[in-house]
């Protein structure tokens, strides 16, 4: 078990681990991640908050890489930036089913690969709503707000175009990321500065295998569980379900799920497809035959997924590369 303080510190611990390293901004390196917190001293709504972070392996004796937050009461950005950065952020949201969030404190495959295609990539930890933060299912949705106005605010210091800056959210990181998407418009707290003057709307989402729906027959029992914190009534269960509000502003969409995903069905991409169609906004769903739940660049015994060639077009044509 890692506390909170040991893991930051590892930020600087260039010699033993170049990937932890803060990269000046004028010379940046993909191997570089750098970690900040969101909040600038304590987050919101934690008067009753009694919970002690941890971070621990996923695997006891596994991967010391393979990492996963638990009781988070400091979420932080953990930024990578590529070699020959293009102007274009994207903000990654780990899943974790709510009760965790499971992310590498030394960045993964996929914010390499992003930081590969010339983007800012944002990896964030965010507070989970079963801890006693006073805004209960919106807490993590808090965080995410603050995250994407961070990296707008940071636009000029790191060269970036506040206009392209996009989401990326896998499992339960996906809800967030789509509620992000379809509910930019409500402040999900009270600002505090001026960086919450900035637009919290992504200009192009990417979620992959999505937790969507609180409604039978589909919902993730476990998400649904640790979101709604033991009040799943049927109106909280319809406020926290995607389908069912899906503005025609929202940003437009890329959806990948597999069709054997035996954790949160692949019905989940499916409601969230059809909603997004029926409000016209621009959106592409990839349903893969195998890949499970949980796939990164490949799929289990590293099969081809596919999705990393199918979605930078996709961000291409909606504007996140130029």
């Amino acid at each position: 078990m890692i506390d909170r303080r040991s893991l930051l510190a590892l930020a600087g611990a260039t010699a033993a681990s170049p990937a932890m390293a803060q990269a000046p901004a004028a010379k940046p390196a993909a191997s570089t991640l750098e970690i900040r917190p969101i909040w600038p001293g304590k987050a919101p709504g934690g008067e009753r908050v009694t919970v002690k972070e941890q971070v621990i392996l996923r695997t006891p004796g596994g991967d010391p890489n393979d990492t996963a937050f638990l009781n988070i009461t400091d979420p932080v950005l953990m930024m990578r930036r590529p070699e020959k950065p293009n102007g274009a952020a994207i903000l990654m949201i780990p899943g974790g089913g709510y009760k965790r969030v499971a992310v590498s404190k030394a960045g993964a495959a996929i914010d390499k690969w992003i930081a590969d295609q010339g983007v800012t990539a944002f990896v964030m930890t965010y507070r989970l709503p079963a801890d006693g933060w006073a805004a209960g299912p919106d807490v993590a949705l808090q965080d995410a707000q603050r995250a994407i106005r961070i990296i707008r605010s940071r636009a000029g210091e790191l060269g970036l175009d506040p206009a392209r800056v996009g989401v990326m959210g896998f499992s339960a990181g996906g809800h967030l990321a789509g509620r992000l998407s379809t509910q930019f418009k409500r402040d999900a707290y009270a600002p505090i500065d001026a960086i919450d003057t900035l637009s919290t709307r992504p200009s192009v989402a990417g979620l992959f295998y999505p937790v969507v729906t609180m409604l039978p027959p589909f919902a993730h029992g476990a998400s649904m569980k640790e979101l709604l914190a033991g009040d799943a009534s049927d109106a909280r269960r319809k406020a926290a379900s995607l389908e069912l509000d899906v503005p025609a502003d929202t940003p437009p969409t890329f959806i990948a799920t597999a069709a054997d995903d035996r954790v949160v069905p692949a019905d989940n991409s499916l409601l969230l497809y059809s909603a997004l169609r029926a409000a016209g906004v621009p959106s592409e769903l990839h349903m893969f035959e195998k890949g499970g739940h949980g796939f990164g660049l490949t799929g289990p015994g590293g099969i081809d997924m596919g999705w990393p060639q199918l979605l930078p077009p996709f961000l291409r044509r909606h504007g996140l590369y130029t």
